[in-house]
């Protein structure tokens, strides 16, 4: 995972550096199944992609749990090894109907051959598999299981200095494909997204580059959060509070890659003087209210992990809050602001990343500017009327695909905990409060 994020940035970079008055955007139109032309600047060429290819794995050594039809759609039961991404599986990545399980390996004449739906069941969506416990896989038994798989790819398509175009395929990856590194000279002009196992591209597909928007802060931190900007400009010491879910807590990356890190690091660089201290506070799978909800006494009592802390600054991060409507924004972070101005905290909500597709009620992630979640909407209006600072993290995430990135292969898990990447874009949100 390491090696990838050096690359994102020098895209990053390289495309920041076009920023045209009047830009032209390369029109992409699919040709075929695997085929896309490209038309700008006046010219035209064909490409051929190529097909998404099937990884097939021979034998692999599992012992299934019984199968969990109650159970989250990506852990009913046990992942296949292939389709596995950090903590869960990748949906549609596993090959319907290619599974074949077995008492012993393959090479085993002896080796018996067990029936779906008899012995063993299958989330095909999400590539896991589970025993029957009236079957004839046994308790703790080995099974040896064939399978095949698909992974995900971004291909470059690119403009050459002589004015002609290339493709740059990119590495293959079940859920977190690389964007190929761009060379000096070359231009983006989009990307080819092949989306795991698919039989052929839509133009769902298909990321023709532009120019990202630009961020405007609604409000600049020495306006919001004036007590902690005036230390930072003396040389003083702050105590900065990251409270969060599991983005915040982010066990699933290193301590240097989270959000709140990145985010310190490059504040102690703006304020090289300052002498700033960094708590984490966050808690996997649970939200602003699940803190407010716990017992004195309890490891996540909001009131004495959160207040009696008396840290300088809190900044916020909940995606676990998108559930709330604009009416529940309004009631319950009221109630958190009232605490925070009583013990002189301030206070800095960052809005939350972009999950996967289907929980935000989005069929493309090309094209989504503006953040679909009424959250996010009642976020806006909250820190509108109470004069509070928000670092607009949603907002970067719109503007990925103008990047010939689709955010979801930022997603470790393929859900929702992004990687150093989607982590840095907290940072980013974060930092232009203190332009």
């Amino acid at each position: 995972m390491k090696r990838i994020f050096p690359i994102f940035f020098t895209v990053f970079l390289a495309l920041s550096s076009f920023v045209l008055a009047d830009e032209e955007v390369a029109k992409m139109e699919l040709t075929g199944d695997w085929s896309v032309r490209v038309t700008y600047a006046g010219r035209t060429q064909e490409f051929a992609i190529d097909p998404a290819k099937l990884t097939e794995v021979t034998d692999e050594e599992m012992v299934l749990p019984v199968f969990n039809p109650a159970g989250p759609p990506w852990r009913k039961a046990q992942p296949f090894a292939g389709v596995r991404a950090f903590e869960c599986a990748v949906r549609y990545a596993f090959l319907p109907e290619s599974e074949v399980v077995r008492s012993a390996p393959s090479t085993d004449p002896n080796a018996v051959t067990f029936e779906r739906d008899a012995d063993y069941r299958l989330d095909v969506e999400w590539g896991n598999i589970g025993r029957i416990a009236e079957g004839k896989i046994a308790v703790g038994q080995k099974v040896y299981v064939s399978y095949q798989f698909g992974k995900m790819r971004i291909d470059a398509i690119v403009l050459n200095e002589d004015g002609s175009f290339g493709l740059i395929p990119g590495e293959s990856h079940v859920a977190n494909p690389e964007l190929p590194e761009i060379p000096a000279g070359k231009k983006l002009l989009g990307t080819v997204w092949i989306s795991g196992r698919i039989d052929r591209l839509s133009e769902k597909n298909l990321f023709p580059t532009s120019t990202p928007k630009e961020y405007t802060p609604m409000f600049l931190a020495k306006d919001t959060i004036p007590t902690v900007y005036g230390k930072l400009e003396r040389g003083e010491t702050v105590r900065i509070m990251a409270w969060g879910d599991s983005v915040t807590a982010c066990g699933f990356l290193p301590d240097e890659d989270r959000w709140q890190s990145q985010f310190v690091t490059r504040l102690q660089k703006r304020f090289p003087q300052a002498k700033i201290e960094m708590i984490h506070e966050g808690w996997g799978g649970r939200n602003s209210r699940s803190y407010r909800n716990e017992p004195a006494g309890s490891p996540k009592n909001y009131k004495e992990k959160v207040l009696d802390v008396k840290p300088d600054l809190v900044v916020m991060e909940f995606v676990n809050d998108s559930g709330f409507s604009p009416e529940k924004v309004e009631s319950e972070y009221s109630g958190i602001l009232a605490d925070f101005q009583e013990r002189g905290i301030e206070w800095i909500i960052c809005s939350p990343h972009y999950v996967r597709a289907d929980w935000m009620g989005l069929s493309s992630e090309f094209g989504i500017d503006d953040d679909p979640r009424p959250y996010v909407a009642g976020l806006k209006e909250f820190c509108a009327k109470h004069h509070i600072a928000l670092a607009d993290a949603s907002f970067y995430y719109g503007q990925l695909y103008r990047r010939g990135i689709p955010y979801s292969t930022l997603m470790v898990n393929n859900i929702n905990h992004p990687n150093k990447l989607g982590m840095s874009l907290f940072a980013d949100a974060l930092m232009k409060l203190f332009e």
